[in-house]
C-alpha cells in the first residue's frame, strides 16, 4: 500500500520527499522498482601453485595406502617429512579428503551393527507377558554385591518369582523361572518372557527351557533400558524405600529384606499404573470386586454430601485392559 502510494505522489514531489512524508525507506523503494539481477556463476579459476590432478591423486593414493590408513594426516605430513618427502601440507591433505568424501572421515571399513527391531509387547491379561531381569545389591564390602533376580507379571505387576544369589548365573535363572512357571500353571504358547541382552537373559540353558516350556522370549535393544520399563521401575520402588540400607550385611540380611519387600509390594502396595490396586488383586482376579466396592463407598459419599463434589459423582480410578512394551504409534498402524 505505501509503496502504491509513493508511486502516484513520485510524479508530483519525486521519490525521495514521497517516502519522506510517509515513513518508507526511499532505497526499499529503488531496490523493489529495479530488483538486482544475479551476478553470473564464474567458475573461480585454479591458481597456478595449486597441485596438478595427477598430484592430487598421488596424495590421496598415498592417504588410502594401507601403510597410512590409520593415520591422520597431520601423522602422514610428518612420517613423509622423517623420510625427506614433502607432497603437500597437511591443510592440504585435509581439504582433498573432504572434497573427495564431502567430509574428512574415517577411511577404514567400520564395524556395522544389525538393526535392532524395537520390540512391542502387548498383555491383557496377567500370565501372558513377563519381564524379568537381575540388579546388584551392595555387599558389605568395597565391591562386594549380591545378586536379586526378579520375575515380573506385566499386566498385573505381580511379583511371580525372585531370589537373591552370591552371583549371576544361567543355571539359577533357568531354576527360577521353571519354578515360577509351574507355580504360575503356565501352558504352551501362553507366556511371552521379555529381558534385556544380559550374559543370564541370553544363555542357552534359559532358551533351552523357555523353549521346552512353549514359552516365547524377547530382549530388549542394547542399551535401551527403556525397553524393559517395568523392571526397571519396580527396581527404582525396591531402592527408594525408606528402609532399603545402604549395604546388606549378608546374603541372609538381603533376602529377609527382600522377603518383607516383595510381600508388601504383592500385597499392599496400592500400584499407580493399575488403579491403585494392589498386584495380587490384578493378579488372582479380585481387582473388579474391588473396584465395585469402591464405587459404593464413594456412591454413599456422594449421598451423603454431595456439594462437596462440584464437578461430577467420584469414580474409582479405571482398571487396566492393556499393558504395553512400546506402544506403537497410532499414526504408524493407520498406515
Amino acid at each position: 500500500m505505501i509503496e502504491q502510494t509513493v508511486q502516484e505522489l513520485t510524479p508530483l514531489v519525486g521519490t525521495r520527499p514521497a517516502c519522506r512524508a510517509l515513513g518508507a525507506s526511499a532505497a526499499t523503494i529503488y531496490r523493489r522498482r529495479r530488483p538486482p539481477q544475479p551476478r553470473p556463476y564464474r567458475p573461480r579459476p585454479a591458481p597456478a601453485r595449486a597441485l596438478s590432478e595427477r598430484e592430487r591423486e598421488a596424495v590421496l593414493e598415498l592417504l588410502h595406502s594401507e601403510r597410512f590408513v590409520d593415520s591422520s594426516p597431520a601423522q602422514v605430513w610428518a612420517t613423509l617429512l622423517d623420510e625427506g618427502r614433502y607432497l603437500a601440507s597437511e591443510r592440504t591433505m585435509y581439504r582433498l579428503l573432504a572434497a573427495r568424501h564431502g567430509g574428512v572421515r574415517e577411511r577404514r571399513d567400520q564395524l556395522t551393527h544389525p538393526a535392532y527391531q524395537r520390540p512391542e509387547l502387548l498383555a491383557t491379561r496377567p500370565n501372558e507377558l513377563w519381564s524379568w531381569d537381575i540388579s546388584k545389591l551392595k555387599g558389605p564390602a568395597k565391591w562386594s554385591c549380591f545378586h536379586l533376580y526378579v520375575i515380573l507379571d506385566v499386566f498385573s505387576r505381580y511379583c511371580v518369582g525372585w531370589t537373591v544369589q552370591p552371583r549371576e548365573s544361567a543355571q539359577l535363572a533357568k531354576a527360577l523361572i521353571g519354578q515360577a512357571a509351574e507355580q504360575q500353571r503356565i501352558e504352551r504358547d501362553q507366556l511371552t518372557v521379555h529381558a534385556d541382552r544380559g550374559t543370564a537373559m541370553r544363555s542357552k540353558p534359559v532358551a533351552f527351557l523357555l523353549a521346552d516350556l512353549g514359552v516365547l522370549k524377547t530382549h530388549s535393544r542394547p542399551y535401551t533400558s527403556t525397553d524393559n520399563p517395568y523392571s526397571e521401575a519396580q527396581f527404582k520402588t525396591l531402592k527408594y524405600r525408606p528402609e532399603f540400607p545402604d549395604r546388606f550385611d549378608s546374603i541372609e540380611h538381603a533376602r529377609s529384606f527382600c522377603r518383607s519387600f516383595f510381600d508388601w509390594y504383592n500385597h499392599a502396595h496400592r500400584h499407580s499404573g493399575i488403579g491403585l490396586m494392589t498386584p495380587a488383586a490384578v493378579h488372582h482376579g479380585r481387582a473388579q470386586e474391588l473396584h465395585a466396592e469402591r464405587q459404593r463407598v464413594l456412591n454413599s459419599a456422594y449421598a451423603a454430601t454431595p456439594e462437596r463434589f462440584v464437578q461430577r459423582p467420584p469414580r474409582p480410578p479405571e482398571l487396566p485392559t492393556a499393558a504395553w512394551i512400546n506402544k506403537p504409534n497410532t499414526e504408524e498402524v493407520a498406515h
